[in-house]
């Protein structure tokens, strides 16, 4: 994604993004991150979701998917968590807006290695000092098949 020469200047070679620094049709691509069995057991007991489909090898087995997937919700935050490392908002954002049309369209398996991709679908400006920016984010695998998508708004500070 292109950035505007505008662009917020942090002082420590990184730059926060501002409403007006976003296109419509612009795309951002997250580094990648392994789904590890320790991800998997740690969120089980922050989440309390100790459903054997993710926690029984056993079980898992005899399952749809053969084997242990992660949480879908583990998924999404660790996607969130992408996100928020592509480090384009870090100083502009003013609140994170909502999800809609979430939905999961294939397992992800300890040792799976995923990535984020955004793309900015609509731009709205709000009351002075404020614009929505939506993004369609799509979470893919190892072999860029998509397992994860949401559409995804966040509000950020204008330059006004």
């Amino acid at each position: 994604m292109v950035l505007s020469s505008e662009a917020r200047d942090r002082g420590d070679g990184l730059v926060s993004w501002f409403f007006e620094d976003f296109a419509v049709e612009g795309v951002s691509t997250s580094r990648t991150r392994t789904i590890t069995e320790t991800d998997i057991v740690n969120f089980a007991g922050i989440s309390g979701d100790f459903v054997e489909l993710h926690m029984s090898e056993t079980y898992a087995a005899q399952g749809p998917f053969g084997r242990r997937i992660a949480h879908g919700t583990l998924v999404f935050s660790i996607a969130v968590g992408l996100g928020v490392q592509m480090n384009q908002v870090q100083d502009t954002v003013i609140a994170f807006y909502g999800v809609d049309r979430l939905r999961f369209t294939r397992p992800v398996f300890i040792g799976d290695t995923i990535h984020v991709v955004k793309k900015v679908i609509s731009k709205v400006a709000k009351e002075p000092g404020r614009g929505l920016v939506t993004f369609e984010t799509s979470v893919l695998n190892q072999n860029d098949e998509l397992v994860l998508i949401y559409s995804d708004k966040v509000l950020l500070k204008t330059r006004e």
